[in-house]
């Protein structure tokens, strides 16, 4: 019931998101249509509040409802770019180390230990320095995406690589891979169906519960403002022009992005924790695993 009730509200917020510009009041990511006028408007409920802003405005006059969609749809964008490209480089990495083992397998595990000696604050900090060393000073809001992409990257493959290590130094002692070795199947064909499937399920698990951290991990990047400015909206950032102000009373301006932020984060972690418990039984089941 959790799962499903999780699995509902990220349909939601997904389809919330990419459907901005057909459903958002405004665009915000349009100058002219932002009056500064309507800054710091309550939700429409509250004492001078209005149904052309139902859950008030920003500090820049944008309606706070608008600035979500668009900037949850950017916050997942980010996530997504900065969790299934190093997934595919840590599926590839961990399955090499679990075939081949040895030497290849210890460097593998080495730089896996550097990555995440690495905080992600830090890299996202030099990784800016540089960008804006190269931009003049001044980044696009490409450009700060690709600071935060790639401060995440630089540790997102890890889990995906040890889950799929894992599962292929499983799968490579199983009977029917060691029999298909014996018959001269080749070692590409025994790594892409016999090995390959084995190592899907974890890896989706690891990639589910990256997604949420890459969320995460953004909000606080932009919060801290590393990579996105306050004109570019996304869930860290109007948390980040919320909380500013939370003390003065307009506490919408940080309640609601908060709110829609944990809310895609649980749901994300249920889903991942559902998934894991599902994938549980086949993966301990020894003979349980792809036959080809």
């Amino acid at each position: 019931m959790a799962a499903l009730c999780a699995l509902s509200t990220l349909i939601v917020i997904v389809v919330a998101a990419l459907a901005a510009p057909l459903i958002a009041p405004q665009d915000v990511t349009d100058p002219a249509s932002i009056d500064l006028w309507n800054s710091e408007l309550p939700p429409v409920w509250a004492e001078g509040g209005t149904w052309s802003f139902p859950l008030g405005t920003d500090l820049q006059g944008r309606d706070l409802f608008s600035a979500l969609l668009y900037g949850t749809r950017l916050s997942l964008g980010i996530a997504l770019a900065a969790t299934l490209i190093p997934a595919l480089t840590g599926l590839f990495l961990g399955m090499l180390a679990g075939i081949r083992g040895g030497r290849i397998e210890l460097a593998i595990l080495f730089l896996c230990d550097i990555a995440l000696s690495v905080p992600s604050l830090f890299s996202a900090a030099l990784i800016a320095a540089l960008l804006r060393g190269g931009s003049g000073g001044v980044l696009t809001t490409s450009g700060a995406a690709l600071v935060i992409i790639c401060a995440i990257s630089l540790s997102a493959w890890i889990a995906p690589a040890q889950a799929s290590r894992a599962e292929a130094r499983i799968a490579s002692g199983r009977d029917y891979v060691m029999a298909a070795r014996l018959i001269g199947t080749p070692g590409w064909r025994i790594t892409l169906f016999h090995i390959l499937p084995n190592c899907l399920g974890p890896v989706m698990v690891a990639v589910t519960l990256g997604f949420g951290s890459a969320v995460l991990t953004e909000a606080t990047l932009s919060f801290l403002g590393i990579g996105l400015s306050a004109d570019q909206a996304s869930l860290g950032t109007l948390i980040r022009m919320g909380y500013e102000e939370i003390l003065s009373g307009k506490w919408w301006l940080a309640v609601f992005p908060v709110a829609v932020l944990t809310l895609l984060v649980l749901a994300v972690n249920l889903i991942a924790d559902w998934l894991g418990a599902w994938l549980n039984p086949r993966r301990g089941n020894g003979d349980g695993g792809a036959t080809g």
